[in-house]
C-alpha cells in the first residue's frame, strides 16, 4: 500500500473540489483553491519521493498547467484528463510516467475495446493507466462514470472485467465519485471490491479524512490498495497534515523522505 499525491487543476488552477458538483457550464463546489502553481506541488512530492501521483485536469483549457506539473518533477507523476491517442504524447514529453484514461474508451455508456486498442497502440501497455472512477447505484453496484463523472455508463465494476482490462494496462484509478471531495470517510465496500478484483496496482480516492480513514483503507483493501489523499491535506485547506500522512506512510513502506 502506498500514497499517492495529487493535483487537481480546474481553469488553470490548482483545486480541490466536490466531484459530483462538475457539470458542463456551471462552476463547481470549490474546497479549496491554490494560488500557488502547480509546479509547487509537484517539487514537494518530489522532494518527499512520492512518485506515482496523479496531475488530473479537470475540463479543457488545463494542459499548460499540467505540464508545469509534470516538468517539475519528471517520471514522477501520471496525467490525466481528456487523454487521447492524438494528445498523450504531449504529456509523455513533458515527463508523465503514465497517461491515465477514461471517457475515451466509452462511448454510449458502453466500452469500445477498438478505443483501448488505439490507447495501447500510442503509448504502451506499460505507461497506461485505466480510470474506472465510479458511482455506487441503488442496487450497490459501482457504475463507471465518464466526462467529469457527469455520465453513468452501463458497465460495472467486476472481477471479470478487471481481469480483461488488466492485460492492457498497467495500473488502475479508482475515484469514488459519490464521496470525493466530501471528507466525510471512505466507502470501505468499494476498497474491498478493489482489494480482491484488481490483480495489479491499483489506487482509490474519495472520502479520506483521517489516519483511521488510511488504516480502514490497508484493512478493507488487504494493503493491496494504494490511496490518494486530497481536500482532506492541509496542503489543499483541509486539516489532516501531509506530513503526518507522509510519516505514517514512511513508517509502513521504510521509504524516507528528503522533507524535514
Amino acid at each position: 500500500m502506498r500514497f499517492r499525491p495529487c493535483i487537481d487543476i480546474h481553469n488553470g488552477k490548482v483545486k480541490q473540489i466536490v466531484g459530483s458538483t462538475l457539470r458542463d457550464g456551471a462552476e463547481p463546489v470549490t474546497n479549496f483553491e491554490s494560488p500557488l502553481p502547480p509546479s509547487h506541488f509537484a517539487g514537494i512530492y518530489r522532494r518527499d519521493r512520492l512518485d506515482g501521483g496523479h496531475v488530473i485536469m479537470l475540463g479543457r483549457g488545463n494542459e499548460a498547467a499540467a505540464v508545469d506539473a509534470l516538468k517539475a518533477f519528471p517520471g514522477g507523476l501520471q496525467a490525466g484528463g481528456g487523454i487521447t491517442p492524438e494528445n498523450a504524447a504531449l504529456f509523455l514529453d513533458a515527463g508523465a510516467s503514465h497517461v491515465i484514461v477514461t471517457s475515451y474508451l466509452f462511448r454510449a455508456g458502453a466500452l469500445q475495446w477498438n478505443h483501448l486498442a488505439e490507447m495501447e497502440r500510442a503509448v504502451g501497455k506499460s505507461r497506461l493507466v485505466l480510470d474506472l472512477s465510479c458511482r455506487k447505484r441503488g442496487d450497490g453496484a459501482y457504475a463507471i462514470c465518464t466526462d467529469q463523472w457527469q455520465k453513468e455508463t452501463g458497465v460495472v465494476l467486476s472481477r471479470q472485467l478487471f481481469d480483461r482490462l488488466g492485460d492492457h494496462c498497467d495500473e488502475f484509478l479508482i475515484h469514488a465519485a459519490h464521496v470525493e471531495g466530501m471528507r466525510r470517510g471512505i466507502d470501505r465496500k468499494l476498497v474491498g471490491l478493489l482489494g480482491e478484483c484488481a490483480a495489479g496496482p491499483v489506487t482509490y480516492a474519495g472520502g479520506v479524512r483521517s489516519i483511521d480513514d488510511l488504516e480502514s483503507v490497508a484493512a478493507a483493501g488487504g494493503e493491496r490498495v494504494d490511496v490518494t489523499v486530497g481536500s482532506a491535506l492541509d496542503l489543499f485547506g483541509g486539516e489532516l497534515e501531509y506530513r503526518k500522512v507522509v510519516e505514517w506512510f514512511e513508517k509502513r513502506t521504510g521509504i524516507r523522505s528528503e522533507g524535514e
